[in-house]
């Protein structure tokens, strides 16, 4: 599971892009008990979503032309600019070229061979979200990607990425960790599309996954304030109870409560 023991190659920052910030805070507010405090009259609306005093992700207003409303995955990276280049060696795309952000750090956006878009932090005063693994953030990432194999290739090249086949009951999982980490450093995993019609007709992302004490309850609040049930809260054995939800304007992401053994260490 996620920590904030960041190392190159794990997620250390996550962002909304919404059309609407003021009801992205109140739904992500009665949800998971965040506030929305802007970054300052220099940072063009960008803001951060706290928990306790704590900061657990990013957000902005959008429009459409900045693409459909989402959540961004950011991937550390000590030299963004050579990581965006290798991006590109692998067959992705630089969407949004290296650029300092105030002193805090190094950005980029970029897209998967599949086309997939995800962010690069390369931290500077800013390291990476102040809270992960536990209730009210960011947990786990996964991948729905048309071909496993060619992402593992891709996200290897560029980020240096490890996977691992793990079975579960009714087939097999492809988990992925930083190049050389322990195992309890796998932060994600990678699934294919043909194996989940909801995902194979909404096409490739990333899906953040956040953790809660309560999983049908916030099911319920997301449904009851405009949000939407993709998939119903189940339990996935030695996993954990989970459900795929999406916020009012239509970003994907799913909660989780993790099963005991996932939350130590």
């Amino acid at each position: 599971m996620l920590t904030t023991r960041f190392v190159d190659g794990a997620p250390n920052w996550i962002d909304l892009g919404t059309p609407d910030i003021d009801g992205a805070t109140s739904f992500y507010g009665a949800l998971f008990g965040w506030r929305f405090e802007s970054a300052g009259p220099d940072a063009g609306g960008y803001g951060f979503f706290r928990s306790e005093g704590r900061t657990v992700a990013g957000g902005m207003q959008t429009t459409p032309a900045q693409g459909p409303p989402s959540w961004t995955v950011y991937f550390q990276s000590s030299d963004v600019d050579a990581t965006a280049k290798a991006a590109e060696q692998a067959h992705g795309r630089v969407l949004f070229a290296p650029m300092d952000v105030m002193g805090q750090g190094m950005m980029a956006i970029v897209a998967d061979s599949a086309g997939v878009p995800f962010g690069l932090w390369q931290p500077g005063h800013n390291k990476g979200v102040d809270l992960a693994g536990e209730p009210g953030s960011l947990c786990w990432v996964e991948l729905y990607t048309p071909d496993i194999a060619a992402a593992a290739a891709f996200y290897y090249t560029t980020l240096g990425l490890e996977t691992s086949a793990v079975p579960f009951p009714g087939g097999v999982y492809t988990c992925v960790n930083p190049a050389g980490a322990a195992e309890d450093a796998v932060f994600g995993g990678f699934v294919t599309l043909a194996d989940d019609p909801t995902e194979a007709r909404d096409g490739a992302y990333w899906l953040p996954y956040f953790e809660v004490a309560d999983v049908d309850t916030v099911a319920a609040e997301a449904e009851a304030r405009g949000g939407a049930v993709r998939i119903p809260a189940a339990d996935v054995e030695g996993v954990g109870r989970m459900a795929r939800l999406a916020d009012p304007y239509g970003a994907r992401f799913a909660v989780i409560r993790s099963a005991p053994q996932q939350n130590q260490g």
